[in-house]
């Protein structure tokens, strides 16, 4: 019994540990900063639901990848983009937020015609 009543006190403390250590947790990718954005021409709009997301330096295997910009949809309407940014030595990648809420940026979607206007990849 002795046994039992010290597992259980010993697994609830790990339990609290555990608990405490979570909230601790972070998203970012440690890495130098990014090289100063490129200068482009923006082209002209390919129509009026579309959205410019300015290029941006992103992090691939330790080593940053530039991204054009390009003219988009917003996943909902009235969302807008926030661009990634570098900070106290980390990488926070972009996303698009508004009042539905945060939406994580897919790199596939940059291949996909039917979501972006895809003139970065020419």
């Amino acid at each position: 019994m002795k046994n039992l009543l010290r597992a259980a006190l010993l697994s609830s403390m790990l339990l609290i540990g555990a608990h405490h250590a979570a909230a601790q947790f972070a998203i970012g990718i440690q890495i130098g900063p990014p090289p100063p954005p490129r200068y482009y021409v923006v082209p002209v709009s390919p129509g009026p639901e579309f959205v410019w997301v300015e290029g941006y330096w992103y992090p691939v295997d330790g080593h940053y990848v530039w991204h054009r910009g390009y003219w988009t949809r917003p996943p909902y309407r009235g969302a807008y983009w926030v661009g990634p940014r570098h900070e106290g030595g980390r990488f926070y990648p972009g996303y698009s937020d508004g009042p539905h809420g945060r939406f994580e940026h897919d790199h596939r979607w940059d291949h996909d015609h039917d979501r972006d206007h895809d003139r970065w990849h020419h």
